[in-house]
């Protein structure tokens, strides 16, 4: 399924790139005005911090709610005291655009992570030329020479890299590009399956310094509290805030977890 998402998202950006070049889009990157601070936004504290997110489906789950006006969602989030909005913008499976992005950028003052299958530089840039603060790099769908390239180029334009594990091994993968921001994703995303335990035994692993993200198997205030006493600074969220009412419900999880 990763392997499969990966090579959809190339592909529809090869796409995006004979009707825009790289050269356009890089113009566009450097062009835009500076990421925001995602690093300060994140960064751990007495309280956990959450990035919630604009998703409208999923594989695993099928459509999840329509979202006809993505800054508004966002809006929501931050009024409800999200920390950083993560976007979806792969489109096959998920139903997201880059056009979801920029709209949210617009939208609020919070950071704003691009989240996709991100396997090229021409990925990287488009993201800055929309305006993400963040990128996320998936390890497991990344060779070490291409994760290390892709980590390098999202910080040399500003933005923050979250690099996505599901194992201890690419915990230490992750570690060795010199990983600052780094998630654990409860769910595999070669079979979909859950482990909401992942994170508690590979939370020691994560370099002293780092922010420590849990992402995914969050649907009630419980399970963030079960994530921040794993060691979580961050927690992501997305379903259980598109399902139902997104301030309150942020509300509800940042109280319990205090």
């Amino acid at each position: 399924m990763l392997a499969d998402l990966t090579a959809g998202a190339v592909e529809d950006a090869e796409t995006r790139a004979s009707e825009r070049p790289l050269e356009v889009v890089e113009k566009l990157a450097l062009a835009q005005a500076p990421a925001r601070d995602a690093w300060a936004a994140l960064a751990p504290s007495d309280r956990v911090k959450i990035i919630a997110e604009v998703k409208r489906a999923s594989p695993s789950r099928g459509d999840l709610a329509t979202i006809p006006d993505p800054a508004l969602q966002a809006r929501l989030y931050e009024q409800g005291g999200a920390s950083a909005i993560s976007v979806l913008t792969e489109g096959r499976k998920f139903k997201g655009s880059l056009a979801d992005l920029e709209a949210v950028r617009a939208g609020v003052s919070l950071p704003v992570l691009r989240k996709d299958f991100i396997a090229t530089p021409y990925q990287v840039l488009e993201a800055r030329a929309a305006g993400a603060d963040l990128v996320l790099l998936i390890v497991a769908a990344l060779e070490q020479p291409l994760l290390a390239e892709l980590h390098a180029l999202v910080r040399e334009l500003g933005m923050t890299p979250l690099v996505e594990t599901h194992s201890a091994e690419e915990v230490a993968r992750a570690a060795d590009i010199g990983a600052t921001l780094i998630g654990v994703n409860a769910r595999n995303l070669s079979t979909f399956e859950l482990d909401r335990d992942l994170f508690g035994r590979v939370a020691d692993l994560i370099p002293a310094g780092a922010i420590k993200v849990a992402e995914s198997a969050v649907l009630t205030p419980a399970d963030v509290t079960h994530y921040r006493e794993a060691g979580a600074d961050v927690v992501l969220i997305g379903e259980a805030l598109v399902t139902g009412d997104p301030v309150a419900t942020l509300r509800s999880f940042l109280g319990e977890a205090s």
